[in-house]
This record gives C-alpha cells, sequence and structure tokens, in this order.
C-alpha cells in the first residue's frame, strides 16, 4: 500500500516578525500549495528552486522582497503580492496562469514602464488588481469579455486613452477603480447613471469635461462614480462651487470621522458622512473628502469608513482622537477658497483600533503615506511608532504654500503593515483631524521675498491711484469703487455682505468692541471658527472712503508679526467693511485709559517694555520694507493687543508711501494724525 500524499498548506509563518531570506530548503515540500509569508521583514530574491512547486498560493505582502516577478510563473490560481518590493515590470510568462482568480500586485520597485499585461486568458479571473505598476498605454478592450471579474483596480499607473465601453457588459462588476491615470476622452454614458450599481473612481484623470459630465457630477455625490479631478480642463471649481461657502478663507479645522468639538478655542467640523468604495463628500463651508477603494476581504462587525474608539483615552484634547476616518487606499481632503500663501498644516494622528497589551492584536501595523500638493512628506508611517504607542496622539506639521487657492493633503496606501489585525480589512491610512492656518510672516515666504515684494509694490501703486482719483473727486459712485477694486488681484479676501452679518449677528451691537474716526467694529465669528474684528464704515464719508482704499493698499502689501492681519474687505451695497483678526485685549489706550477702572489690564513693567519693543519693530518694518511707509497716526488707540499681550500696529488710513530712495528722514505740509 503506497503512502498518502500530504498536501501542506502554510499559514503559520504569517505575521511572525521573521527576518532574512527566503529558504531554498522549501522546495523539499514536493507537495506544497498555499505558503504565506506576508507582513514580516523578509528581504532578498526568490529562490529559483521553488519554480518546481505547485504552489496555487503565495502572499508576499508588505515583505522587500528585491526580485523580478518572473520567479513566480509557477502560480495557478492566487498571488498576491502587495508592496512586497518586488521589482518591475510584470513579466510576459503571467499570461500562461490560465488559472488564476485572485491576481494582485501592487507598487512595484523601479521606474520602467511596461504595457498593460496580457491577461486576456485568465477568464476565470474574479479580482484584478494590478496598482501602481508603472503600466502605460490603453486599457485592452478584452477586459469586456472577462465576465467573472467582480473588481477591477488599475488605480495610480500610466494609463492613457479612452475607457473600453464593453466594460458595461460585465454584470458581475461591484468595483472599478482607474484612479490616478492619464484616460482622456468622455466618461461613458453608462456610467453617468445616477442609479449606477457598480462603485466607478475616476478621479485624477484627463477625461473630457462637457456639460453632462459637469451635471452628472452633482448627481454623483449621491451615487457611486467620483470623477473629482477627473478632467483635463481642471473641473475642480466647477465640481466643488458651494454657494454657502465663503471665498479666500485663510483656515479651516476637521474632526475626521467625528462630530464638531471645540479645542483651544478652534471648532473643529463634523465629518459623519459615512463615504463607500469610491465616494467623494462636499462640505457646507470650505473643504471636501475623495475616497478610494474597499477594504479587501473585511470581516469587521461594522463594514465602515469611520472607526470610533472604545476605550478610554487620557491624552490632551481627547475628543479629536475619539474617532477617525480610514480608507482602505486612498483618501484626499482638498481645501479650496484658500487665500494663496504659506500654511502650516497639522494633522493629529492616534492609533486606536490596535491594543498595547501582549495579545495578538499588539503585533498590528499601520504603514502608509502622506502628500501635501502632490509632494510626499511621509513614507512608511506608523502611528505607533510616531506616537510612542497606542491611544497616544501625534502631531506632525508641515507647511505648505497655496498657489491656486487650493490645498490637497492625501493618504495613501502602498501595501505595507498588517491587513487582519485585530480584524481583515484593518489597513490603510487613519487621520483623527486636521488644522489648517494661515501663515503669512515675512520669514515662511523664503525665496519668493523679491518676488512678493515686486507684486505687492505695483498693488500698492494701484490702490494709491485709486486712492488718489476718489479723494480729489474723480470717482463719484461707490459701484465704480466697487467695481475697480473687484478687478484688482488682491492680497486680501473678498467677503459677501451676507456672510459678514451672519459672523456679526446683523452687526448686533452686543458685539461691539471698539469706535474710531473710522466707523464702529465689531466682533464676528466665521464658520471655520476663526473670531474676527469688523471695521464698518458708511459710504456717505468721502474722506473715509479715502481712508478705505488707502488702508487696503497699504495693509494688503504688508505682513509682520507686529502689524495686525487684514482677512479681507467688503463692497457691497452702501457698506464698506474691512475684516481684520480679532484681537482679544483691544487697544493700548483701552488697557490704560478707556472704560472702569477695575476693567483696565495692570502690565508690569518687562510687558511694558516688551510692548515697546515690539511697536518699535513694526515701524521698523515699515520704514524698511521695500514700500517704505510712514504710519503717520501711531497712539495708544491704534495699538492692540492679542491675547499674549503681544503689540500689533493697526489703522493705515493715514498711511504715507515714501517714493523717493534717497529721503533720510519725511515731512508733510500739513498736520495729519489725532487732534491733540
Amino acid at each position: 500500500m503506497s503512502k498518502p500524499i500530504i498536501v501542506l498548506k502554510c499559514r503559520v509563518l504569517k505575521s511572525q516578525n521573521l527576518s532574512g531570506i527566503l529558504p531554498p530548503e522549501l522546495v523539499k515540500l514536493r507537495h506544497l500549495q498555499e505558503f504565506d509569508i506576508s507582513l514580516n521583514y523578509v528581504n532578498g530574491t526568490i529562490p529559483p528552486e521553488w519554480g518546481s512547486l505547485p504552489l496555487v498560493d503565495i502572499s508576499l505582502l508588505g515583505n522587500r522582497i528585491t526580485e523580478s516577478l518572473s520567479s513566480m510563473n509557477c502560480l495557478e490560481t492566487f498571488l498576491r503580492s502587495l508592496a512586497s518590493g518586488l521589482d518591475g515590470p510584470i513579466p510576459s510568462g503571467i499570461a500562461f496562469l490560465t488559472y488564476m482568480t485572485n491576481l494582485r500586485i501592487s507598487d512595484l520597485n523601479g521606474s520602467k514602464v511596461s504595457n498593460f499585461p496580457s491577461v486576456s486568458n485568465m477568464t476565470k479571473l474574479i479580482r484584478l488588481m494590478l496598482k501602481s505598476c508603472n503600466i502605460n498605454g490603453s486599457l485592452p478592450v478584452y477586459l469586456g469579455t472577462l465576465t467573472k471579474l467582480k473588481t477591477l483596480d488599475l488605480s495610480f499607473n500610466k494609463l492613457s486613452g479612452e475607457i473600453p465601453s464593453n466594460l458595461h457588459n460585465l454584470s458581475t462588476l461591484n468595483s472599478i477603480y482607474l484612479t490616478g491615470n492619464l484616460l482622456n476622452g468622455f466618461v461613458p454614458t453608462w456610467m453617468l447613471d445616477s442609479k449606477l450599481k457598480v462603485s466607478i473612481d475616476l478621479s485624477y484623470n484627463n477625461l473630457s469635461s462637457s456639460v453632462d459630465s459637469v451635471d452628472s457630477f452633482c448627481q454623483s455625490r449621491q451615487s457611486k462614480l467620483n470623477l473629482f479631478g477627473s478632467s483635463s480642463e481642471d473641473n475642480s471649481s466647477e465640481i466643488l462651487t458651494c454657494p454657502g461657502c465663503l471665498r479666500n478663507v485663510s483656515s479651516f479645522h476637521i474632526n475626521c470621522g467625528g462630530s464638531e468639538v471645540a479645542v483651544d478655542g478652534k471648532t473643529y467640523e463634523k465629518d459623519t458622512d459615512s463615504a463607500g468604495s469610491s465616494w467623494l463628500f462636499i462640505s457646507p463651508t470650505n473643504w471636501a473628502f475623495s475616497s478610494t477603494g474597499d477594504f479587501v476581504e473585511d470581516n469587521r462587525p461594522l463594514k465602515t469608513y469611520r472607526w470610533t474608539n472604545t476605550s478610554s483615552l487620557s491624552m490632551k484634547n481627547s475628543e479629536l482622537y475619539m474617532n477617525a476616518r480610514l480608507s482602505p487606499l486612498s483618501l484626499t481632503y482638498y481645501g479650496f477658497y484658500l487665500l494663496n500663501g504659506n500654511y502650516t498644516v497639522n494633522l493629529h494622528f492616534a492609533e486606536i483600533m490596535f491594543t498595547d497589551d501582549e495579545t495578538y492584536f499588539s503585533v498590528g501595523r499601520r504603514i502608509f503615506d502622506v502628500y501635501i500638493q502632490g509632494k510626499r512628506v511621509l513614507e512608511d508611517f506608523n502611528i505607533e511608532h510616531a506616537a510612542s504607542g497606542v491611544g497616544k496622539e501625534t502631531i506632525q506639521n508641515f507647511t505648505a504654500e497655496v498657489t491656486k487657492s487650493t490645498l490637497d493633503i492625501r493618504f495613501y496606501w502602498a501595501g505595507r503593515g498588517t491587513t487582519g489585525i485585530p480584524f481583515k480589512g484593518v489597513y490603510g491610512p487613519l487621520i483623527s483631524a486636521i488644522s489648517l492656518n494661515r501663515n503669512f510672516h515675512p520669514s515662511s515666504v523664503s525665496g519668493n521675498g523679491s518676488i512678493v515684494g515686486i507684486v505687492a509694490g505695483v498693488v500698492f501703486a494701484i490702490f494709491l491711484m485709486l486712492g488718489i482719483l476718489w479723494w480729489k473727486g474723480c470717482l463719484q459712485h461707490n459701484n465704480t469703487m466697487e467695481h475697480d477694486l473687484k478687478g484688482l488681484e488682491l492680497h486680501t479676501g473678498s467677503f459677501t455682505l451676507r456672510h459678514i452679518k451672519a459672523a456679526t449677528k446683523n452687526f448686533d451691537f452686543a458685539n461691539k468692541i471698539g469706535e474710531g474716526g473710522f466707523g464702529l467694529v465689531y466682533k464676528g465669528l466665521l464658520l471655520d471658527g476663526t473670531v474676527i474684528a469688523v471695521k464698518q464704515l458708511s459710504s456717505k464719508s468721502k474722506q473715509g472712503n479715502h481712508e478705505f482704499v488707502n488702508e487696503i493698499g497699504m495693509i494688503s502689501a504688508l505682513q509682520h508679526p507686529n502689524l495686525v492681519k487684514l482677512y479681507g474687505c467688503c463692497i457691497e451695497g452702501n457698506q464698506l467693511l474691512l475684516v481684520y483678526e480679532y484681537m482679544e485685549n483691544n487697544s493700548l489706550a483701552r488697557a490704560f485709559f478707556e472704560g472702569p477702572e477695575e476693567h483696565r489690564l495692570t502690565l508690569d513693567w518687562p510687558t511694558r517694555h516688551r510692548i515697546c519693543i515690539g511697536i518699535a519693530k513694526g515701524l521698523a518694518y515699515l520704514h524698511e520694507s521695500t514700500l517704505k511707509i510712514v504710519h503717520r497716526d501711531i497712539k495708544a488707540a491704534n495699538v492692540l493687543l492679542d491675547k499674549n499681550l503681544n503689540p500689533k500696529i493697526s489703522d493705515f488710513g493715514l498711511a504715507k508711501l515714501d517714493d523717493e530712495e534717497e529721503n533720510t528722514h519725511i515731512s508733510t505740509r500739513r498736520i495729519v494724525g489725532t487732534r491733540g
């Protein structure tokens, strides 16, 4: 009697923290059909001896194998080599694996591109993933003949040409991911059906936009089609059109995956949309997110793109980390209608899905990349390592430049880390909160300082000419000034009267914080949580109009820690409004002289000295800047104090430009400033 043949299936090597090279001795297991060594630290090459093994299922996911795929031609049904470190391109011999049912290859090393591999004979394919494999050329028409295909993921390649129309014939399809390619032509009509049952992601391509495709995008917010950034004509502004959104904002704060919370005086907006495998969500304010991919073999108790922490957190601002947004492949947060300039981006992370005990859960590893404005700023980022443990926060800070009023922050899973701890489907990016704040100090402008100075000078000259014409009576109607100002390339934002009324509760007297020759000053609160101060002037005052134009021209061209920041202006109807940063301690005059004595500030001598030095630095900057400006109305009422009692010079309505480089001092023929 002959001995029975033992068919071995080796699963015990998964997630065992193994290192070293793959053993050639494995060939001695002549009947080995399945080999899973995923999620370890194995490197080196694939032993050529393995070519004689009858392997039908091999998983090298998440290792660092440096080898061509040509050594894997023995496989028959299942290949998983997600981010294993393999070198491309995909070998032509893969075409002979006719019994393949599940082919998943991603993130191949090297820059060599190749044409689409021949998989036409793999008629049994159920899942085809060739993600980030440097594939170029067009999509083969034969894809429409793979009648058992359920998932097609060809994202982040260099594919071009049109989308084959016969994909519509695949009744078994659940999802199509063509994100991040160079596809052109029009979107097939069947994909624009609002009742579409297939999840389709065409974001970030070169598809031609049309009235139909843009209109359909509004429908796609309720369907499974994601066309975000898909047009060669850059239709993002049309796609993200938001009637209620403020233009030219300078910050936003998002509690990713969670409800609205207030932290450190800032309101973090809620982000509770359920999302999906191909999804775009546009907030009512100034941000959106695009999510791509579905969790493969997901067996979590609740299949969701949000996660809620179930254990107690003792960290600071724990309310930001009770929830998080997840993504299986790519998650992009997008800010729009932003003022151009440098910003500080704070990304808040905390690993809330693993545990720190000695159980199986503790060996979980989440690894992903982060891109800001298309530049990778974090590679193989591990939240647990960065925070020195699970359930602990880590805040990653970056500086980003906004040049086209938009900002994108992308979180991308490159196939590394664990995928089944504590449940299958737990992998990919996780983000707890995002905050964006404008940072326009001269030190952050770096190499563009001279360009900014030139542009600022041109803008100022235009404003100054406009102010002179108004002063001399050449511009008699507010409508003319409104038209001219709106036609200029401002360094400030433009606010609508409706939004300012909402921020100040229709100029409620309870929000009044000051009054001067210019007019009244109100405190306001924008939708993004930014506290503002609004100067109001009646357009009937001719002198006030001149000061209004002059102030915009002066301060919009200047940025310094000791000069008050001008966020924007509003010229609408009979209203002339300036929107500034809010100063918690009002003016130096209020601190010393005004109001009830018990409400005045007690300033010690070191604080007074610091305030004096700050005022001097602000004046020195004005006098020594490219524009050389003399304020001409420095007084206690025009020196504002923030919450830390830092001084900031305000009110540039009477400021004068020194346009002669040889002047060592400036004098005027008439007295200006405040009487007395």
